[in-house]
C-alpha cells in the first residue's frame, strides 16, 4: 500500500456520567465534552486538530453518555469538517485501553495505518501532523505526546523516562509518589494497529490468571476487589508501563500548551489559552473593535453573532460570550465565559467568572473572584438562570441554578 493511500482513523474519549462531578454546577445542564470553551465545545478543539491530519478517514467519540445528548453536535460537526464524526457509547467501563478495544471492529474497518487516541479532557495544541511524522521515522508501535512541567506538579500525572537522542520511552510510571522526571503524559497518542495486539495480550493473560485461580467464593470475592476484570485495560498502568523499554513506545515533545481541564476553573483558563490559539488558526472566530457602533474589545474576545453587546461597553481580555446574550451600555468584562442567553445589565462587572446560561447580573452589579484557577473558590461560578440583583456583589462564590441573589455574598457556595 503507498503511503498516499494510508488512511488514519482518530478516537476522542470523552467520558461520561461515571465520572465529572468536579464539572458541577456546569455539568448539571451541558455534557461537559460540550461545555464552550472560546465559543465552541471543548470536544471540538481535539475535533478540528484531527481534521488537519492527512488522509483523515474517520472520528469516533467514546463515552458513556447517551446517544441522543451529543447526536446534534455530531451531525452538525461532520457537515462542517467534511468528515464522518461518529460517537461510540460504552456500556460499561473497560479502561483507557480497553474501551479503545471494544470497538477495534468499527475503528478497524476502514483498515487505517494509524489511530490516534485522544482525551477530551486535555487543551494543548495538539501537534498531529507532526506526531505522525515523528512516529513514522520511529518505526514502533506507538508515539505519546510529552511535555516537560515543573517538578512539583509532575507528580499528578504520569511521570516517564525517554531517551534523549532516540525518543524511546524507556519508563513510564503513572502518579508516583517519589519524583522520576518532569516529562509527562499528555493524554495523546498515534499507534499502529498492533496496539489492539498489546491489549488482547493483557485481557488474556487475566483470563489465563484467572482460570488458574478457580477458588472458594470467599477467595473470588477477595480477587474480584483485587483483580480487575478481564476486558478492563488501562493504558497507562496495563500497556504503556510493561512496554517501555522494548523499543515499541516513543514520545513527541510539545513546546507549546498543555493543561488537563478536570474544573471549571481550568476551563477558564483553557478558554484563554484557545482564544489566544486563535490568532493564528482562526483569526475570523476574534472580536475586533472597530468602528464608532462597537464595542471597545482588548486582547483575545470571542462574541457569538447572534450576541449584542453596547457599543459603550468595554470587553477583554480573555472573555467568551454565547449565542443571545445581552450586554448593556458601560458593562465591563474581563477574563470571563458568559453562556448561552445571558443578560448583563448596565454598569455591571463580570470578572475570573462563569455565567450560568439565562442568568441575569444586574445594573451596577459585580460578579468577581481572584482568578485562581485550581482553587476551589477561584473563580466565581453561577448556575442556569441565577439572577443578581441591583448593586449586588458576588465574590469568589459559586452559585446553584435558579437563585435569586439580593443581597451581597462573598466565599460561600449556595445551594
Amino acid at each position: 500500500m503507498r503511503s498516499s493511500d494510508e488512511k488514519v482513523v482518530a478516537v476522542i474519549m470523552v467520558g461520561g456520567p461515571t465520572k465529572g462531578t468536579r464539572f458541577r454546577p456546569l455539568s448539571l445542564n451541558i455534557p461537559k465534552p460540550l461545555f464552550p470553551l472560546a465559543g465552541q465545545p471543548m470536544v471540538h478543539h481535539p475535533i478540528s486538530a484531527c481534521k488537519r491530519i492527512p488522509n483523515l478517514a474517520q472520528i469516533y467519540l467514546v463515552g458513556f453518555y447517551e446517544e441522543r445528548e451529543f447526536a446534534l453536535y455530531v451531525s452538525s460537526i461532520s457537515n462542517e469538517l467534511k468528515v464522518p464524526v461518529r460517537y461510540l457509547k460504552e456500556e460499561k467501563p473497560h479502561g483507557s485501553a480497553g474501551g479503545l478495544y471494544n470497538f477495534r471492529d468499527l475503528i478497524m474497518e476502514d483498515n487505517p495505518s494509524h489511530v490516534f487516541l485522544l482525551n477530551c479532557d486535555v487543551c494543548c495544541s495538539f501537534p498531529l501532523p507532526e506526531m505522525l511524522e515523528a512516529h513514522k521515522r520511529y518505526g514502533g508501535m506507538g508515539t505519546i505526546l510529552v511535555i516537560k512541567v515543573s517538578a512539583e506538579s509532575a507528580s499528578e500525572f504520569g511521570e516517564l523516562v525517554a531517551d534523549p537522542i532516540t525518543n524511546e520511552l524507556l519508563h513510564y510510571t503513572e502518579k508516583p509518589e517519589t519524583f522520576v522526571s518532569d516529562r509527562i503524559n499528555c493524554g495523546v497518542y498515534v499507534f499502529t494497529p498492533d496496539i489492539f495486539t498489546a491489549i488482547q495480550g493483557v485481557s488474556s493473560q487475566r483470563k489465563d490468571r484467572a482460570n488458574l485461580r478457580r477458588m472458594s467464593s470467599f477467595d473470588a470475592l477477595q480477587s474480584a476487589a483485587r483483580n480487575p476484570p478481564t476486558d478492563f485495560v488501562r493504558l497507562d498502568q496495563d500497556i504503556l508501563t510493561p512496554l517501555a523499554g522494548k523499543k515499541q513506545l516513543y514520545t513527541y515533545e510539545t513546546m507549546d500548551f498543555w493543561e488537563q481541564i478536570k474544573t471549571p476553573g481550568m476551563s477558564l483558563k483553557c478558554s484563554a489559552l484557545y482564544l489566544a490559539q486563535f490568532r493564528f488558526t482562526s483569526p475570523n472566530l476574534l472580536a475586533h473593535g472597530d468602528g464608532t457602533n462597537s464595542a471597545t474589545i482588548i486582547g483575545d474576545v470571542y462574541i457569538h453573532p447572534s450576541a449584542k453587546v453596547h457599543p459603550s461597553a468595554k470587553i477583554g481580555p480573555n472573555v467568551s460570550i454565547s449565542a443571545n446574550a445581552r450586554i448593556g451600555a458601560g458593562v465591563r468584562l474581563i477574563s470571563c465565559i458568559i453562556l448561552d442567553g445571558v443578560e448583563i445589565m448596565e454598569n455591571a462587572v463580570v470578572t475570573n467568572a462563569i455565567v450560568g446560561w439565562k442568568s441575569l447580573i444586574g445594573r451596577w452589579s459585580r460578579v468577581q473572584a481572584g482568578g485562581h484557577y485550581n482553587a476551589k473558590l477561584g473563580i466565581t461560578i453561577l448556575g442556569e438562570a441565577v439572577a443578581v440583583e441591583d448593586e449586588v456583589v458576588v465574590t469568589n462564590s459559586i452559585v446553584l441554578p435558579h437563585k435569586t441573589l439580593n443581597v451581597s455574598v462573598q466565599e460561600e457556595i449556595l445551594l
